[in-house]
């Protein structure tokens, strides 16, 4: 696969896991909803890595931080604070133990909230892709 190639690939499936977010959404699973939320920003991450590194393949890491730690994306302070933020429920979509104290926090409003920020983030990180 070509570099070009590589990059569509994460950015297809970012796609769909943000299709997969809005479902989820929709049907009141907000925990879930928020872990795919986070697939998205990670695969767009890694979209980014890979079009910034001279591999095609990105680390094997869920930490957004760090995926785009050597990248410019020109990203403010408080971008970066929510980057580190969502990087919370890639553990909580993981691990039972953290769900259950989260499932209290994910309100209808809090991961509406939630999403209109991820929403920004993605738009922001597919413009810089073209």
């Amino acid at each position: 696969m070509t570099k070009e190639e590589h990059i569509k690939y994460w950015e297809d499936i970012a796609e769909k896991d943000w299709d997969a977010a809005m479902d989820l959404f929709h049907t009141k699973k907000y925990v879930h909803c928020l872990f795919f939320a986070h697939l998205t920003l990670e695969k767009l991450c890694k979209a980014q890595w890979v079009k910034n590194n001279d591999e095609n393949h990105p680390p094997r890491i869920h930490n957004l931080v760090k995926l785009i730690a050597d990248i410019d994306l020109g990203f403010s302070e408080d971008e970066l604070a929510f980057m580190e933020r969502m990087n919370d429920f890639q553990l909580e979509g993981r691990y039972p133990d953290y769900m259950q104290k989260i499932y209290t926090v994910c309100t209808n409003e809090y991961t509406a909230t939630i999403l209109e920020q991820v929403k920004t983030i993605k738009e922001c990180l597919q413009k810089k892709l073209r």
